[in-house]
């Protein structure tokens, strides 16, 4: 039975129970010491670190620009999607272009989601109107679009394998009628002025707001849209560079298994120390990417090619999926120059084609994509948690 640091189960009509969460901050308080501590220390340098290269780079906006993408097909990719990087930026290119995968729209939903975010915390902060707006963005018009999007649960949902039902449910949610309230009462958390160690504040409303589960669908990916919005917001990043999405999605099991042990157990410091962990490892990452970056526009640089190539160069680290008609109109150049850039720059290894076509050509900026690009998920199996809702 869970402790009351965490929650309670209340039993409902139908013969199940549902967890309700305590308000945040945990009592008896979070313990930040020993490993824990330790871990909170290496993510602040690890963050200190990536944003500390991410303001050397040339265009920093462009990085940014290509880890939001990144940070969308990954997080949609756990919620099932099968796009890819690329599609989402020839999508970007020509949205009307045959042979995309159907789902694509849901990765560009995220995208303008967290760029909706960004432009808002300029207005209010990471508040429930905030986290209603992100949610509309993400669902308008794509899978799940019809499940009152922008709006908190009005009935129940639950968490389980394919054909599960409430009672036999992984995890229920607090019941809807509770909804507004604890998410009134998290609302209250982010806003607190406490002494808690900011990235302590934001894991602790992450794995609330995950527990809470207040819409139908789409909870997961605003979730994690909102870890990076409260780093943004609490000034740890100067730039959303921060995603753990790739973490996450590598830690499944133990992800689940960690907020399991919040509820069932009031295990804060477990999942504490499962969240600094990623927070550091995934910093790391992204820094050596960043690096990678630098030497890769340098190698670039120093390539012996033709006016209309070097220019394209500089061009392709924010359109790094092209056609030729895209670089016409980049380079303000005819047809047959625009086609000859490309071929000169295929020739020297730096793109490559991407649809073995003869007319209708497209090409990939390969060394740039494959820094950013991570293997497809395995297919689901028997053990998936998807979320399910009653009317």
């Amino acid at each position: 039975m869970t402790q009351p640091r965490s929650g309670k189960w209340v039993p409902q009509a139908g013969g199940y129970l549902a967890f309700l969460p305590a308000p945040l901050p945990p009592t008896p308080p979070v313990a930040v010491t020993g490993e824990l501590m330790g871990l909170l220390s290496e993510g602040d340098r690890a963050l200190g670190r990536l944003d500390g290269v991410a303001s050397v780079l040339p265009n920093p906006d462009l990085f940014v620009a290509m880890y939001v993408r990144h940070e969308a097909v990954l997080s949609s990719q756990i919620e099932g999607t099968q796009s890819t990087l690329e599609d989402v930026l020839a999508f970007e290119e020509d949205e009307d272009q045959p042979g995309l995968p159907v789902d694509v729209g849901e990765v560009v939903n995220y995208v303008r989601a967290l760029r909706h975010g960004l432009a808002r915390m300029h207005e209010l902060p990471v508040c429930n109107r905030l986290i209603r707006e992100l949610h509309r963005e993400l669902m308008q018009g794509v899978r799940g679009g019809e499940r009152e999007p922008g709006s908190f649960r009005t009935t129940q949902n639950w968490i389980g394998p394919p054909g599960a039902t409430p009672r036999t449910a992984t995890f229920v949610p607090p019941p809807p009628e509770e909804v507004e309230r604890v998410m009134a009462e998290l609302e209250r958390f982010l806003h607190a002025g406490d002494e808690l160690p900011p990235l302590v504040h934001v894991g602790l409303a992450h794995a609330q707001f995950e527990t809470i589960h207040p819409f139908l669908d789409g909870n997961g990916r605003v979730g994690r849209l909102l870890i990076t919005l409260m780093l943004c917001e609490r000034g740890i990043l100067r730039r959303p560079l921060l995603y753990l999405s790739v973490y996450l999605k590598a830690n499944r099991a133990e992800y689940y298994d960690r907020l399991t042990a919040v509820r069932t157990r009031g295990d804060w410091e477990g999942w504490l120390g499962f969240f600094l962990r990623g927070v550091a490892e995934v910093s790391e990452s992204a820094t050596l990417t960043a690096r990678r970056i630098l030497d890769l526009r340098e190698r670039a640089r120093g390539l012996d090619l033709g006016k209309g190539a070097q220019r394209l160069v500089g061009l392709l680290f924010e359109h790094p999926v092209v056609s030729v008609k895209r670089v016409q109109g980049l380079l303000g150049c005819t047809f047959a120059t625009a086609g000859k850039a490309l071929d000169e720059l295929a020739g020297a290894g730096l793109v490559v084609e991407a649809t073995g076509q003869r007319r209708n050509r497209r090409f990939r900026f390969d060394a740039y994509l494959r820094l950013f690009e991570q293997p497809a998920l395995a297919p689901e199996g028997t053990d998936a948690l998807r979320e399910r809702t009653q009317g």
